[in-house]
């Protein structure tokens, strides 16, 4: 399997992690996802669909916390990876953070799974 380390990035309260499995991005945030971190969380999804990884697997399990810019972010790396012919997958949300994608319906727009391992087999 193709593994390999593409990069981090932090600002305050946010860290995002990049690598590659196979034929995926996996990009895990940790911390607060909020309008004042979520340009570093737009930025590693936007370059992996334009790398030609538009399988986007975001690993939710230490994401704390999304608000609405947080959601914003992750629909348009959903309408830029379906452009590509590919999706993002979410896993492991937090139930914080999966209430948010409940109240706001994004959840029927999204493929969730409850775990990464349950994402990157799919």
């Amino acid at each position: 399997m193709d593994r390999g380390t593409v990069g981090s990035a932090s600002r305050g309260r946010l860290q995002v992690e990049v690598r590659r499995e196979g034929p995926s991005a996996v990009v895990t945030p940790v911390g607060e996802l909020d309008h004042h971190t979520a340009e570093l969380l737009r930025e590693p999804l936007e370059t992996a669909v334009e790398q030609g990884l538009s399988r986007l697997v975001v690993d939710c399990s230490r994401l704390e916390f999304c608000d609405s810019t947080g959601l914003n972010v992750l629909l348009g790396a959903r309408l830029k990876a379906e452009a590509a012919g590919g999706g993002v997958h979410l896993a492991g949300m937090q139930p914080v953070v999966a209430r948010v994608f409940e109240i706001t319906g994004a959840e029927a727009v999204f493929v969730v799974h409850p775990t990464l391992e349950a994402a990157l087999s799919d």
